[in-house]
């Protein structure tokens, strides 16, 4: 037994609350009971929730319980030597890091440790501010590996543009209003909604929104990952796990630990897979590919689709429980044809948005033009119509409407219709100065304002 105890630090005040970490967890793991409780008062003092054990059973046995950030190993315990336990823990994926502590080591020693997996080697008697120092990399190391992927990710097309929720109709200002009573609780959501809606810029709302909106936003879309791979890719797997699993690899409910997982289009889930997610989403646990041990998570979950999920449990396609476990609360987008007076502040916004990025002169957009585009169904959505208003600011303008591609004649209006769209894209284009809109319109002040009381828009 070791008995060559740490040190105090002669760390300052400043250095003191620099390494605050109220949202990490950290295990030490060391026989001798002075080191334990010196470190644990330490990690205490900072924020950090601590929890000690006295062997690697014991430490293997905590982990089973929490998810823990890092753990501070000693080498020479009783029973299994933190270094075997070190190399199980990377070979189950385990995805914190270890930073190992001894008082007897050589190079040799210090150099099978790193091939091991530890991030850190510190000698005993160590200061405190040795271990505070190796955490606070590891922490560091930690979130930029989350950032980073985060963006590669982004990068390669897998998250969409986070636009914000655009539209002052009435049933956006209703899923706003649902949005922000959402989004401070822990709850699943369910975002329900045809393709192109907005569902996972409402899912990103949700998240900013929220009291995990500091840390990662993850998105999935479970329709481009085959069914081979998706529980690695949700999961990780460990070295082995299958053919061509060189190394462990951690899933995308590591990189959202903390955070939020979007699962976009999660009607496509192999069934086999939704045993699995339900299984995680209930225990608020998943077991790498591979792995015996399970590994806790803090991961809310909103998922998305545009299929009927009733309709898929009726057919056997979707478990009904995992339905039941999703839909907690649920927020459905409505198509962009039942809220054609929101199509001029789309238009406006794709337009000054566009323009900016590609480096484009903005589109002249005349009141006729937009309730020519306020009467097209567009089945495609929010996403049809910037891609319209993308295309149109690289061709310099907008085609006449025989000429847009896929571009069916619009619906039949009744005529009340017609004259409602129209004066609301006037009102749009004067920003909503009545007097000059009722100018142009040709109207008085007073008629424009009771169609306005006759619309709810007073």
């Amino acid at each position: 037994m070791n008995q060559r105890l740490p040190t105090a630090s002669n760390t300052s005040a400043a250095d003191h609350r620099e390494a605050a970490w109220p949202e990490y967890a950290v295990l030490v793991v060391d026989d001798e009971a002075g080191v334990r409780n010196f470190l644990e008062r330490a990690l205490r003092a900072r924020g950090c929730r601590v929890e000690v054990a006295g062997s690697s059973e014991e430490g293997a046995e905590r982990l089973r319980e929490q998810h823990f950030d890092a753990i501070v190993l000693d080498i020479a315990l009783p029973g299994r030597s933190g270094m075997e336990w070190l190399r199980s823990l990377k070979n189950d994926g385990f995805a914190g890091d270890v930073i190992l502590i001894t008082a007897f080591a050589d190079i040799e020693t210090a150099i099978d440790a790193l091939r091991a997996g530890a991030a850190d080697f510190v000698l005993k008697p160590f200061r405190v501010d040795q271990i505070i120092n190796s955490l606070q990399r590891c922490f560091e190391r930690a979130r930029l590996d989350r950032e980073n992927f985060v963006l590669q990710r982004q990068v390669a097309g897998l998250g969409a543009e986070v636009a914000g929720l655009i539209g002052h109709s009435a049933s956006m200002r209703a899923l706003c209003d649902m949005i922000r009573r959402v989004a401070p609780t822990p709850a699943t959501v369910l975002i329900l909604g045809e393709s192109g809606v907005g569902k996972e810029v409402t899912a990103r709302a949700l998240h900013q929104m929220s009291p995990r909106a500091e840390r990662s936003f993850v998105p999935l879309n479970c329709a481009a990952v085959s069914a081979e791979l998706i529980e690695s890719e949700l999961f990780g797997h460990v070295r082995g796990a299958f053919t061509g699993a060189r190394e462990a690899r951690r899933g995308l409910f590591h990189y959202a630990n903390g955070g939020t997982l979007f699962l976009d289009e999660v009607g496509e889930l192999p069934l086999a897979m939704q045993t699995k997610l339900l299984r995680a989403l209930e225990e608020r646990r998943i077991r790498p590919v591979g792995s015996e041990a399970e590994v806790p998570v803090d991961v809310r979950v909103v998922a998305a689709t545009n299929r009927d999920l009733h309709a898929e449990v009726a057919a056997g396609r979707f478990r009904r429980d995992l339905f039941y476990r999703l839909e907690v609360l649920t927020l459905s987008i409505p198509p962009l044809r039942q809220r054609p007076e929101d199509v001029a502040e789309l238009v406006q916004h794709f337009n000054a948005q566009l323009s900016s990025r590609l480096g484009l002169p903005p589109l002249t957009v005349t009141p006729a033009d937009l309730v020519r585009l306020a009467t097209y169904p567009w089945p495609g959505n929010v996403r049809e119509l910037r891609n319209l208003i993308e295309r149109s600011l690289i061709l310099g303008s907008l085609p006449v409407h025989n000429q847009v591609q896929g571009m069916a004649d619009p619906l039949p209006l009744s005529l009340a219709e017609v004259e409602k769209r129209h004066i609301l894209a006037v009102l749009d284009q004067c920003g909503g100065n009545k007097t000059h809109a009722a100018t142009l319109l040709g109207v008085s002040r007073k008629t424009l304002d009771r169609k306005a009381v006759e619309w709810g828009l007073a």
